[in-house]
């Protein structure tokens, strides 16, 4: 969102050592977490700064009105009382919890990504998150033979152990969470954890709330929109270790899945398609440029023993007492923002050149890259192009 009508607001990069240092240990904390993170204009990584900076919820929520007008944003005001307790309220009534990144049942490898989301809405069983995952994404209007190949992955895969994630979108994802509701399915939806879309997958969301996960980082009864996939996907592909495409498209929403499960570390595995279907022509360019290319099952799984029992973490919960802090204050980064949006227009501009043209390094534009994509401001194309979203 704009701060006015040529600014964006401060997102920052998310450094190890802006892990919220309290937890949010009682209701009223856990209030005051929800209104902060629903404040207009405060973004994942300006909420961990915050709470760095002011040490709780309840006192950055105090100082955001003044951080707010010092980035040009005049008679600002945070996200009232009575809005997050309406929201607590209807995730009561839908039977839904509130996780924070803080409590012992958030998934680690989740946790350990980039920018984790802070709340998260969840609706059934949370054990599942403590079990080693596979994603599983592709096209929505797949194949009978790509139905038929993730219908078999996720089957195997379920009943070798592991845990199937996946967006609860028609297509390959619905394939993947019918075949999985016995043996462990979590999906993450780009709306409120109670809204499910689409509205075909009613019955099938039922399910997965009393036999699987759903889960979201969105407000209750949030209708998704197109910028939500983005951000839904990189939550996807936190949860898991490696990520399986069926069948994409080669600009597709399972292929930004796949570039961010790359950037968060995690192995990638594509199935491969007939050259002449556009299905499948993603999958084949994923593994063109390295994937591993999946047959069965037995591919995933030999891929996962190969990989180390602990994926490295990019923000570990306790980092060395040496690490130094980020002292780029939010108007630095509004400023970071702004210089980016100015330099982009509709003509693509090689990210290098970017960064070279804006005299930063890439830490400390990458991160800013990323947050203006999810935002929607930006569009990343093929071949390390980047262009202002219209």
């Amino acid at each position: 969102m704009s701060l006015q009508s040529g600014g964006v607001m401060p997102v920052l990069e998310l450094h190890p050592s802006t892990h919220p240092p309290l937890p949010p240990t009682t209701e009223e904390c856990r209030l005051a977490w929800l209104r902060l993170l629903r404040s207009r204009r405060v973004g994942i990584a300006t909420f961990y700064r915050l709470l760095s900076e002011h040490g709780t919820a309840g006192d950055a929520l105090a100082a955001l009105p003044d951080v707010a007008r010092a980035a040009g944003v005049d008679n600002y005001s945070v996200c009232p009382d009575g809005v997050a307790k309406a929201e607590l309220r209807a995730g009561q009534q839908q039977g839904a919890r509130l996780l924070a990144v803080t409590d012992a049942e958030y998934p680690d490898l989740l946790r350990a990504i980039p920018d984790p989301p802070p709340l998260l809405w969840v609706t059934g069983d949370t054990a599942l998150l403590a079990r080693p995952a596979v994603a599983i994404v592709g096209a929505r209007n797949a194949s009978s033979l790509g139905l038929r190949m993730a219908r078999a992955l996720a089957t195997d895969l379920g009943a070798a152990g592991h845990m199937v994630v996946s967006g609860l979108a028609r297509g390959i994802d619905t394939a993947a969470h019918l075949a999985t509701l016995d043996t462990g399915t979590v999906a993450v939806m780009a709306g409120g954890v109670d809204n499910i879309y689409p509205t075909e997958n009613t019955r099938l969301g039922e399910d997965i709330a009393k036999q699987g996960l759903r889960l979201s980082e969105g407000p209750m009864g949030m209708v998704p929109q197109a910028r939500h996939f983005p951000r839904r996907n990189r939550i996807i592909s936190g949860l898991a270790k490696a990520v399986v495409i069926v069948e994409a498209a080669a600009k597709s929403g399972s292929i930004i899945t796949a570039r961010t499960a790359l950037d968060q570390g995690r192995e990638v595995l594509a199935v491969p398609g007939h050259p002449f279907d556009a299905r499948a022509a993603g999958c084949n360019m994923l593994i063109r440029d390295g994937a591993r290319l999946v047959r069965s099952a037995e591919d995933v799984i030999e891929a996962l023993a190969e990989l180390p029992a602990e994926l490295p973490l990019e923000a570990p919960p306790d980092p060395p007492a040496a690490a130094p802090p980020d002292r780029r204050t939010l108007r630095d980064t509004a400023t970071l923002h702004q210089r980016i949006l100015d330099r982009l227009g509709p003509s693509p501009l090689a990210e290098d050149q970017l960064i070279r043209d804006l005299g930063n390094t890439a830490h400390d534009v990458a991160p800013v890259l990323v947050d203006l994509e999810l935002e929607g401001h930006i569009t990343r194309q093929a071949g390390g192009l980047l262009s202002r979203s219209a």
